[in-house]
């Protein structure tokens, strides 16, 4: 057991409670018998949990982040995106830095809010993208090389976002960091290929080897989220939530980076119409579901639902070639994908359980466990 005197220091010395409060707290709780039990590690709790794989809790049946922990948090948060709002609006952007800094002292690395963390962090992003882009057409103007921009709106993400989390301890804004990082590997590739071959427009015109980087950086970016997945297999650290982050982003750039180098980057409304044909529509149905196995495996929603939208149209897509009206094919197709949502969401760890069944054991010992 560890002394009640000493918890509360700690948690005195990390800003949570104040000396006084802790001096005060200690007679009180030994009076009444309060105890802690050992702990194993010598890290302290952060808003997205403990650090690292070595946390003892059980396992949960759930893969959302700690987002709420009371209304406490909503109202928080409520009164955060009106405060900023309000500093916006009546100043600049520039005026919202320090209030979201001074926010997140109080609000985050004092008492650890967890959702109040997540919307200071996107106002955080916000203000850098808004930042580069004044700042690069201030620089520049409007007439500039397109890659060019994107590479320069691209640097001070993780210049930014490094101090960000390394003070705060977010795991969005790791998540945000990591992507940047390959946005950027990804506009200096571009770039480099486009001033290498003298061709400004060189993603349109090779949409082959356009499509290949594309899907190359998604795959790159999964692997990361994977690396982090794979560290915490039961879900009950800070590195599950950094790896939640991450599949939100590598789901949707895998999904349609994929489809991008199966239609050879023709990928546009014509891919989903109804003069496309039905092969191209079930390419599509046939790519989404390959998506939502990989979502089971990895017991990661987030597979699932990066390809409704492509469900959704290539399903209309199909209506449509069976001549049906256009008054009922848009209701009908809301009626699929909906029962399509369902029946994975209800049924998840049944089809889940079926999926490991065929899988390695080597395997199955390194993905969540089944619940």
């Amino acid at each position: 057991m560890q002394n009640v005197k000493s918890v509360l220091d700690a948690a005195a010395g990390e800003g949570i409670i104040s000396s006084e409060q802790a001096s005060r707290l200690a007679p009180y709780l030994e009076e009444r018998g309060v105890t802690f039990p050992a702990r194993t590690d010598t890290g302290v709790t952060d808003i997205a949990g403990p650090r690292g794989a070595d946390a003892i809790a059980p396992v949960e049946d759930t893969e959302a982040p700690r987002f709420i922990r009371g209304f406490h948090d909503v109202l928080i948060t409520i009164g955060i995106v009106i405060v900023l709002s309000g500093i916006w609006g009546i100043g600049s952007f520039l005026a919202a830095l320090p209030a979201i800094v001074i926010l997140a002292e109080i609000l985050v690395r004092r008492q650890r809010l967890a959702l109040p963390a997540v919307v200071l962090t996107i106002a955080y992003a916000q203000w850098i993208f808004f930042t580069a882009l004044v700042g690069l057409t201030e620089m520049f103007g409007e007439n500039v090389d397109p890659l060019l921009q994107f590479l320069l709106m691209a640097v001070p993400f993780p210049v930014a976002l490094l101090p960000f989390y390394w003070r705060y301890r977010i795991p969005l804004s790791l998540g945000v960091l990591i992507l940047s990082v390959f946005s950027l590997a990804l506009a200096l590739v571009f770039l480099g290929l486009s001033r290498a071959t003298g061709d400004p427009d060189f993603v349109s015109n090779r949409p082959a080897l356009s499509s290949t980087i594309f899907l190359v950086t998604a795959l790159g970016l999964f692997a990361v989220a994977m690396w982090y997945d794979l560290a915490d297999r039961l879900r009950i650290s800070r590195w599950s939530d950094i790896a939640f982050w991450l599949h939100l982003a590598a789901a949707p750039a895998l999904l349609y980076s994929m489809l991008a180098f199966v239609f050879l980057g023709k990928l546009d409304s014509s891919v989903f119409s109804g003069d496309a044909g039905a092969g191209k529509a079930l390419v599509v149905v046939a790519i989404v579901i390959l998506f939502m196995a990989i979502g089971l495996i990895i017991d990661r929603r987030a597979f699932v639902t990066s390809g409704l939208a492509s469900l959704g149209f290539a399903t209309a897509s199909i209506l449509q070639r069976m001549q049906a009206q256009p008054e009922s094919y848009a209701f009908a197709t809301l009626l699929i994908v909906g029962l399509i949502v369902l029946t994975i969401g209800v049924g998840w760890p049944h089809f889940r359980r079926w999926i490991f069944a065929a899988l390695p054991p080597a395997l199955k010992e390194k993905l969540p466990p089944l619940r």
